[in-house]
């Protein structure tokens, strides 16, 4: 069965860190290209960042660019987001997500999240004082 598993969301301050984890299973992880998004209260699905499958190729949107990073461990089918400097409009629900393709195939990192086939349940990242 494939799964993502996402943790680490909570309530922190503006200014504030936090780390998302993203426990993956099911599939052979170190193929594909994994990357988070979120949604806000009331608005739509955003892209926040991806990484290629051997961590080669990292990118971010803009929004997040500076402040975020995102990583993986292979070994461990696990997926990190830290970010820092978080600022009440980054509060969302985050998902980790699959590529659709394996990376091989693909060669890149898809920025649209209509080009990733598996999403997690979310975890909740609220941003205030």
């Amino acid at each position: 069965q494939l799964q993502l598993e996402e943790s680490g969301g909570g309530l922190v301050q503006p200014g504030g860190s936090l780390r998302l984890s993203c426990v993956a299973s099911g599939f052979t992880f170190s193929k594909y290209v994994m990357s988070w998004a979120r949604q806000a209260p009331g608005k739509g699905l955003e892209w926040v960042g991806g990484i290629y499958s051997d961590s080669s190729d990292i990118y971010y949107a803009d929004p997040v660019k500076g402040r975020f990073t995102i990583s993986r461990d292979n070994a461990k089918n696990t997926l990190y987001l830290d970010m820092t400097n978080l600022r009440p409009e980054d509060t969302a629900l985050y998902y980790c997500i699959k590529d659709r393709q394996e990376a091989q195939e693909r060669g890149w990192v898809p920025l649209s999240v209509y080009e990733y086939d598996l999403w997690g349940q979310g975890t909740q990242v609220t941003v205030s004082f």
